[in-house]
């Protein structure tokens, strides 16, 4: 019978006809008609129940019932939901709808009816409260200033629902809420995951866990409209005989509202309202399954210090704060049973943003150190309703195999489609059984192919290693060898860090001119006198001067004897006495501008000293990484050695982990063969010769 309710989906649709005439754009489409298609599954969920459950006192009308009383008290235990017009007057929104004159009082009383809890989560009269969820009230006021509230109610009331069962009306609002992310603006992946992700995702989950007819608990904590958490589980008791409940968490007033009212109609389940990253509604649990497609590219500015004040201990580091989609899968992976299997859609940027050290890189290394990480595959493009980027499925896994130990596979699914033969909205490829099965053998098998690799864990590990450099003269000179070396109190030879000048002149060339200083305590501040040498402003009566050093000007600085200037060609400093000039190796000349506090016996004035300095550059190296320390330490030094050829210092070296589809999976172009090239060369000269004999 799902089949058969899908002819209703059109009916659904054609409800929006008197939006598009009253000027609601299209893609505010969904919010006007999710408060009604509720109503409506509700209403005829509760019909149905109505009817079933007199069958069940064996009688066929409620006035053969002797306490009805019983009847509706047995009715509200189910916990699906409750209305006093539908089930104690057996008047539903059709027979509201035959009376326009009576409509608006009638429509009111109808939504009142409904229990508390179903008030709420429509949107009925919420007053004041912050949470609109599907705003039914709100909305309808809407429509009813754009005299359309009577014709719309009554086009909604005309689908009727009642002949099918949970899971087909289940089916139908799935197409449905499809067809709302088609439309919609909503940030990619946010609101619905395609019918055949769902199934790859259920696949994978099947290929890991046992049909032993234990209880089976499965969380999403961005669970949406609930159409993955719900998609995943019905398609595992379809497959398995294990007993299964929900849980759910969303931020969406709408969404959560549709995911709750599902929930009900459901043997267990349990959906909760609020952001997941803030809340800790689940976080006593621990789930044997979790799933989860969370936002991607949406910042976490407006929850900043709730993060960094977390206590739950969930967040072992923050990523950037423009993607929050890590904050997400480290609450997942708290939440994980210590034998639980976790499924995550992530766009590409959780494999390789952030350099080492970065939070999105430590939080890749925290998932890689503990081994939870047991295969990322790529899915094709277009795959989604609202994206066409590429997308990736993290596999998490905390009770692997023991051959699987400190191992991750990746698999390239990206040409494992089949083409639609109609777009719906970017989704413009679907992944049929077949390129499922490839993908999750792939998994099962554990084994290099042309599209699959295995890796040990390490490999994505790498060092980016800090070093300081000496810069040395042509001559692999360096300044730092003239410096004088003396002994501390412990015996360790230290050497100085640079040699001071005590100058009596500063001389600046420029283009056009030559600029000299000889006052060195400057005592009046005139920015436009030192401008061109050094450059400062005046904050009150304190200077903020800028240090100068050769890079900055071409300038000699001149003592009682000796002159130093920076030879650029050869990269060194020249020391010139009476004449004669020797290299000093590379090195900085070095001008500093001081401010020294006024004294009793001193105004405050700005002293100038000159030094010379080695010329110190920091660096980065990256370097592959060993697990064993002492083997990572001579893969650092071989690798220096081999590739640094100046004097340099070990600083820090910081871990980093990345991971790289497109390295693994290149495939190079094939290039045409020398003899075609050349044929097609002379064929192009054969050609231009003949436009010549015709002009």
């Amino acid at each position: 019978m799902s089949q058969n309710i899908l002819q209703y989906e059109s009916k659904v649709w054609s409800t929006a006809d008197l939006l598009i005439g009253a000027g609601i754009k299209q893609s505010d489409f969904p919010k006007y008609m999710m408060p009604y298609f509720a109503m409506i599954m509700l209403e005829s969920r509760l019909v149905r129940h109505y009817k079933e459950l007199l069958k069940d006192f064996g009688v066929e009308t409620i006035d053969d019932i002797e306490d009805v009383n019983d009847f509706f008290e047995e009715f509200k235990d189910y916990n699906i939901g409750y209305n006093e017009v539908v089930i104690r007057q057996n008047k539903t929104l059709a027979d509201i709808c035959k009376n326009d004159t009576t409509f608006d009082n009638d429509f009111d009383t109808y939504l009142k009816a409904f229990d508390p809890e179903t008030k709420e989560l429509l949107g009925v009269d919420r007053g004041n409260t912050e949470e609109k969820y599907l705003d039914i009230s709100g909305l309808s006021g809407q429509l009813r200033k754009k005299n359309i509230l009577f014709d719309t109610v009554k086009k909604w009331s005309e689908i009727d629902l009642t002949p099918f069962n949970n899971s087909d009306i289940t089916t139908l609002e799935e197409h449905i809420k499809r067809k709302w992310a088609d439309i919609s603006a909503e940030t990619a992946g946010e609101q619905y995951t395609p019918d055949d992700i769902i199934a790859l995702i259920t696949e994978i989950i099947l290929s890991k866990i046992e049909d032993n007819g234990e209880f089976l608990t499965i969380y999403d904590p961005t669970c949406g409209g609930g159409n993955l958490l719900f998609g995943v589980e019905d398609l595992i008791q379809k497959s398995y005989n294990r007993p299964t409940k929900t849980y759910g968490e969303d931020w969406s007033d709408s969404l959560y509202a549709l995911a709750k009212i599902e929930s009900r109609f459901r043997t267990d389940s349990d959906i909760r309202y609020g952001n997941t990253l803030t809340n800790i509604s689940f976080i006593e649990k621990q789930f044997d399954v979790i799933v989860a497609n969370p936002p991607y590219g949406v910042d976490w500015k407006g929850y900043k210090k709730d993060i960094e004040n977390d206590t739950t201990e969930r967040f072992h580091a923050l990523p950037s704060i423009s993607d929050g989609q890590f904050l997400f899968t480290q609450h997942i992976l708290s939440q994980l049973d210590s034998k639980g299997l976790s499924v995550v859609v992530h766009n590409g940027s959780t494999l390789f943003s952030g350099d080492a050290g970065s939070g999105e890189s430590n939080i890749r290394k925290y998932f890689f150190d503990n081994d939870w990480v047991e295969a990322i595959i790529q899915m094709p493009t277009d795959e989604f309703f609202n994206t066409g980027i590429y997308t990736y499925l993290w596999i998490f896994n905390k009770n692997k195999v023991q051959e699987r130990k400190d191992k991750v596979i990746l698999i390239n699914g990206s040409d494992f489609y089949e083409p639609l033969k109609k777009s719906k909205g970017k989704k413009r490829k679907e992944m049929v059984f077949d390129n499922r099965k490839t993908i999750v053998d792939a998994l099962i098998n554990f084994e290099d192919t042309d599209y699959a690799k295995v890796f040990d864990k390490w490999h994505f590990y790498y060092n980016k290693q800090a070093i300081m450099l000496t810069n040395v003269d042509e001559d692999g000179k360096t300044f730092e060898s003239q410096l004088p070396v003396k002994k501390n109190k412990e015996g360790e030879e230290i050497r100085a860090k640079s040699t001071k000048l005590n100058p009596t002149k500063i001389t600046q060339v420029t283009e056009d001119k030559t600029i000299e200083i000889v006052d060195f305590e400057i005592r009046s501040f005139d920015a436009k006198k030192y401008n061109s040498l050094m450059e400062y402003y005046v904050e009150g009566v304190k200077p903020l001067v800028a240090n100068l050093d050769y890079k900055e000007a071409d300038l000699k600085v001149t003592t009682a004897k000796t002159s130093y200037y920076f030879d650029s060609d050869k990269e060194t400093i020249i020391e010139e006495t009476k004449g004669s000039k020797a290299a000093l190796g590379c090195g900085k000349i070095v001008i500093k501008a001081s401010y020294k506090k006024a004294t009793k016996t001193k105004d405050a004035y700005i002293l100038i000293s000159t030094e010379l300095t080695p010329d110190y550059e920091k660096d980065y190296e990256v370097i592959p990484y060993l697990p064993i320390e002492e083997d990572n330490q001579q893969n650092i030094a071989s690798f220096m050695a081999k590739y640094i050829t100046k004097p340099f210092k070990y600083i820090d070296n910081t871990i980093g982990v990345e991971i790289n589809f497109n390295k693994v999976f290149y495939k190079p172009e094939q290039l045409k063969p020398l003899s075609e090239i050349k044929r097609n060369l002379n064929s192009l000269e054969d050609k231009l010769k003949e436009l010549e004999n015709i002009l």
